[in-house]
Formats: C-alpha cells, sequence, structure tokens
C-alpha cells in the first residue's frame, strides 16, 4: 500500500514514532518520507551521454524529484557537461587489473554523498556482485534493449540481423545477475526492413531516455516497491 497526505499540525519526527509503534503491534514493514525531500542521487556514465543529458536537463527543469550530487564516470568525455550543470565530476578509470580499488573509490563517493539512489545512465561497466549488494534496491540501470531478449553486448546489432519490428529499452534494478534484475519500465518504438543499424540505435536512444527518466521518477517519488523477483508500480 501506498498513501500520499498532506499533515501541517504534526512534525514528522513525531509522526515517525508514532508510526512505529503502531507498526510494532502488527508487525508492519513500513517507510516514511517527505515529498519535499529531493532524494540525493549519484549518476554514472561511460561514453554514451544522451541518458545523462537527458536526466540532467528534466532535473535542472524541475521535471525530477532528485538532488543530483555527483557523477561518476571512468572516461572524461562529459567532465564539461557536469561543470555547465555545477556539478562533481569524478572520473574513475576501471581495468580488470584496478576494479575492486575503482569500485571502493565510487562506493566511497556514493556513502559521502549520502546517495539514495544510483542511476547507470549507460554506464558500461559491469559491477561486482559485491558492489551489487551494497547498492542493492537503490541502483537503477538502463538495458537498450527490450529484456529479456537481445542481450549483452551490441543489442541492435542483434536485433537488426534477426530483422525485428520493434526495438525496446529496459529499467530495472541492479543485481548480480547481469541484465536480470526486477523491472521497473520498458517500452518499444517501431521497427522497418528499410532501417539501418544507426537508424534503430538513435530510435533505440530516445526510448532509452524516457524509459530511464521514467523509472527514475517513480523510484525518487517512492511508487516503486519491490515484490520478490518483480516490482509493484504505484502510478
Amino acid at each position: 500500500m501506498r498513501v500520499q497526505f498532506a499533515c501541517e499540525s504534526i512534525e514528522l519526527a513525531t509522526l515517525k514514532d508514532d508510526l512505529s509503534a503502531f507498526a510494532e503491534k502488527y508487525d508492519i514493514r513500513w517507510s516514511l518520507h517527505a515529498t519535499i525531500a529531493a532524494m540525493k542521487t549519484v549518476l554514472m556514465v561511460s561514453r554514451e551521454g544522451h541518458c545523462l543529458n537527458d536526466l540532467l536537463f528534466r532535473w535542472k527543469s524541475g521535471l525530477l524529484p532528485i538532488d543530483i550530487r555527483a557523477i561518476i564516470s571512468n572516461h572524461r568525455d562529459f567532465y564539461q557537461l557536469a561543470a555547465s550543470y555545477n556539478i562533481p565530476f569524478h572520473h574513475i578509470p576501471v581495468s580488470a587489473a584496478t576494479k575492486a580499488q575503482a569500485e571502493a573509490r565510487q562506493f566511497e563517493i556514493i556513502e559521502a554523498e549520502g546517495a539514495e539512489l544510483v542511476v547507470l545512465a549507460r554506464y558500461m561497466q559491469v559491477l561486482s556482485d559485491d558492489l551489487c549488494r551494497k547498492l542493492a534496491g537503490r541502483a537503477i540501470n538502463i538495458h537498450h534493449s527490450f529484456l529479456p531478449s537481445f542481450k549483452g553486448a551490441k543489442p541492435y546489432y542483434q536485433a537488426h540481423d534477426r530483422g525485428v519490428k520493434l526495438i525496446g529499452a529496459t529499467a530495472h534494478y541492479v543485481t548480480a545477475d547481469l541484465d536480470e534484475g526486477p523491472i521497473i519500465e520498458q517500452d518499444v518504438a517501431r521497427a522497418s526492413h528499410s532501417d539501418t543499424v544507426e537508424d534503430l540505435t538513435a530510435r533505440g536512444r530516445d526510448t532509452e531516455s524516457q524509459v530511464l527518466a521514467r523509472a527514475v521518477k517513480w523510484h525518487s517519488e517512492h511508487r516503486v516497491l519491490m515484490n520478490g523477483h518483480k516490482t509493484v508500480i504505484f502510478k
């Protein structure tokens, strides 16, 4: 159940104490959030910036109830974009030899910023099982295909090779099982036999941006509840 209400005559701390006493009696799991409190968020990106740019614009335009505290990237491509929004940019290169140290630094930044949400806005590195566990329930990834089809690298090439008539994107929570986390949102776009890989990629980028933005919005408004390996979305 999700309830949103206006309450001007009682302090948040007092309300939490009252709810806690009630919930304990009936063994209820609950959480309480103030709608005026924007969710502290860290964005992660590699070398494709369409989702990053879209989220930054929506945030700056007041369309997303988040507070972007930092951008982390394994490349320096978007440091100027981050600077234009006055957001700290952390360049942390990742290789097989330095992965553990890089992830330790990433998590250090996430914790220092008090991030309640981490968005993998086309961050093209597979997170370790350890980091996935630490970010369980608060890390969202955008996958550039309509899962569970065409997993892994170059999904638009796979889709083009199979002659699909629909391409799509999937926003899901990050888990240790690659691209298998609970799905939050999906969408599709029409494809034609005359489309090139470049056509599909361009159309797919628009879909990815929209799907990720909706997932981020719903999560930051506390509209997503985990239900095993699925999600329940209160729209």
